[in-house]
């Protein structure tokens, strides 16, 4: 628990039992909403700014021309070193459209940057060992390779929203931009992104804190444990409407597996609550059309619960 995060939890604490679960809920729902706001603010004007520096020739360079699945993997690695969460890693995915990636290939990225990251994969050593960190590394590559390459042969290129393809043609104009017409930018998107989605980012948050307050870890591990034949895909369903990164998700995680959740449903509750958080789906239909957005939503299911039975069955 950092500074901040104790702060609220002893603020709360004046007002409301230490133990109580209302305490839990309302302390989690300061703390997170709080921080999610100033990071969603901050990175998204941070990551807009640096948008105006992706040129078609630079992407290009990288990922633009290779064959399929390569270039997938290659923008599934990509977004592994990137420090974005989903939410944050959306402004980027439009930058990527933008400079011409294939749909496909951009997806990969999207997919991997908000589930595996340096910070989690810390984490993951330190709690678990290398092995299950492997384990996770390859099923999160695994999982943005496949569904990128899944969602590149459905060539639903016009399912994406006509603005994006506007800015396209106009991504020219900041290649030669001073830095205040860079941050003129980065004000106007954060400003059109975050009006667009906070409210539906608080109640997320509340639905969380809900859950982290009234929900019992042992409930959890009852409806998804071993003997459960159904366990993965419900961790799943119970992921989605979560918010949190892959780093947040490691501790609960941690308690799930002590509590006799299998390894399988474990990393398929991490992975469905970090790279399909509803902040994030909210900010994707902005960019996405309606029948992209679901077939997203169902690949990337379908994908995550294949790879959590699949360790079921071998671990």
């Amino acid at each position: 628990m950092d500074f901040f995060e104790q702060f609220v939890y002893d603020s709360v604490s004046l007002y409301i039992p230490k133990d109580s679960a209302w305490n839990s809920a309302l302390s989690f729902f300061i703390y997170d909403s709080i921080k999610v706001m100033v990071l969603l603010l901050v990175v998204v004007f941070l990551v807009s700014v640096l948008r105006t520096f992706i040129t078609q020739k630079k992407v290009k360079a990288l990922l633009a021309g290779k064959r399929e699945g390569v270039g997938n993997l290659l923008a599934a690695l990509l977004g592994i070193p990137t420090p974005f969460c989903s939410c944050s890693a959306v402004p980027l995915f439009i930058g990527f459209l933008e400079s011409g990636i294939p749909l496909g290939v951009t997806f990969s990225f999207l997919i991997a940057s908000p589930m595996i990251n340096e910070v989690a994969i810390a984490l993951l050593f330190g709690l678990f060992g290398w092995q299950i960190t492997l384990v996770y590394i390859f099923s999160g590559l695994v999982v943005a390779v496949v569904s990128g390459i899944v969602i590149g042969r459905l060539h639903l290129e016009d399912q994406v929203e006509e603005f994006v393809l506007k800015q396209k043609k106009r991504k020219s104009a900041f290649e030669r931009a001073s830095w205040s017409e860079r941050f003129v930018f980065g004000f106007d998107e954060t400003k059109r992104i975050f009006s667009k989605v906070w409210m539906f980012i608080i109640l997320g948050i509340a639905l969380g804190a809900f859950i982290h307050g009234f929900v019992p870890v042992d409930f959890l591990a009852s409806i998804a444990g071993k003997e459960n034949l159904l366990a993965v895909p419900i961790a799943v369903l119970i992921g989605v409407p979560l918010y949190s990164n892959a780093a947040g998700t490691i501790p609960i995680v941690q308690a799930l597996m002590a509590k006799g959740v299998s390894l399988g449903t474990a990393l398929a509750f991490m992975m469905s609550v970090t790279a399909l958080s509803l902040p994030e789906l909210i900010i994707l239909r902005r960019v996405l059309k309606p029948k992209l957005l679901i077939i997203f939503v169902l690949i990337l299911a379908v994908s995550i619960t294949v790879t959590g039975l699949i360790f079921n069955l071998l671990i």
